[in-house]
């Protein structure tokens, strides 16, 4: 078996690529290394510097090695970001994601799992948000997103590929064995925040938003383990690989947690003073996101074993505290 891990030098990347080199699956990562970092890279895997906005760098990537499944994890990921510049976003992750759909057609590399994210579905109509929620992003981050599966979509009924796409609820955490400790620069998610504010890195943060609708105001999320995510992965690869065509389905704990809430756990955790002040709603920020996990169950047979708050900041302490 060889898998093809865009971005597997990033965060999800290359926890994705330890589980599937603990399964001894023969791996290749391509990354450009705008965000991902060497030092997260596996020895086990065979490692191309490209780009999937330069078509040359694909097409070497793809003619060195008869890929049996893609893993496509190279999209920018900032809400806020996007807002304020959707052509970025556009080129890489609309033009890039059909570049590479294009290569595998070119190549006949038919299967691919697509890191999708809960940003397709916008303001919760209803909790838990299952995958028949409707899907109305309301930043430009999800609605990218959102076109990469409709693409998918379409090159599955046209016989192109098999796939799953796989909707994150705020990925966070790091390998619980302690073999991944590069940490993402300039992160814009909470968790990452609040670790670097409990080191003094920074000497405060931010609180976007205290007059929600929601308990102590702030937002909720459901948060969910990078080594559950990786789970996962491997068996959507084994879903769709088995003689399923198509898999769409979340991936989450179906619990939340306000931001205020996960403040609190990660003092007593770190035994430091998170220091923070209030400011304004973000645009494009939903105040409720927490999953139904039904479908990850019923297909997959899998549910998160290590996604409750406490693992999930005691596993990236130890990351940050040094």
């Amino acid at each position: 078996m060889r898998a093809l891990v865009i971005g597997g030098a990033g965060y999800i990347g290359s926890h994705v690529v330890l589980a599937l080199c603990d399964r001894n699956i023969e791996v290749t990562v391509f990354d450009n290394l705008s965000t991902g970092k060497r030092e997260n890279l596996d020895e086990r895997a065979h490692f191309t510097r490209g780009d999937i906005l330069l078509q040359t760098d694909l097409e070497r990537v793809f003619q060195a090695g008869k890929f049996d499944i893609v893993f496509h994890f190279a999209a920018l990921k900032a809400p806020e970001e996007s807002m304020l510049l959707p052509g970025k976003y556009a080129r890489n992750n609309i033009t890039g994601s059909l570049s590479i759909l294009d290569a595998m057609d070119k190549y006949n590399v038919r299967n691919i799992v697509f890191s999708s994210s809960c940003a397709v579905y916008g303001e919760s109509r209803y909790i838990p948000i299952d995958e028949k929620h409707p899907l109305k992003p309301i930043n430009y981050y999800g609605y990218t997103k959102l076109v990469i599966e409709e693409n998918l979509s379409w090159y599955a009924r046209l016989g192109k590929i098999n796939y799953a796409a796989l909707r994150y609820f705020n990925a966070a955490g790091y390998d619980l064995d302690g073999r991944i400790r590069g940490r993402e620069q300039n992160p814009t998610n909470l968790l990452p925040i609040i670790m670097e504010t409990a080191n003094g890195e920074r000497p405060s943060m931010e609180v976007f938003g205290t007059d929600y609708e929601t308990e102590d105001g702030s937002c909720i999320r459901d948060y969910i383990h990078v080594n559950d995510l990786a789970e996962a992965h491997f068996q959507a690869m084994q879903y769709i690989m088995g003689g399923q065509k198509t898999l769409i389905t979340n991936l989450a704990t179906g619990k939340g947690y306000s931001v205020l809430e996960v403040i609190e756990s990660a003092a007593k955790i770190t035994g430091r003073a998170i220091a923070y002040h209030r400011a304004d709603r973000r645009e494009g920020d939903p105040a409720v996101v927490v999953a139904g996990t039904d479908r990850a169950l019923e297909t997959l047979g899998w549910q998160a074993k290590y996604s409750d708050i406490d693992t999930i900041l005691k596993s990236m302490w130890k990351v940050y505290k040094h």
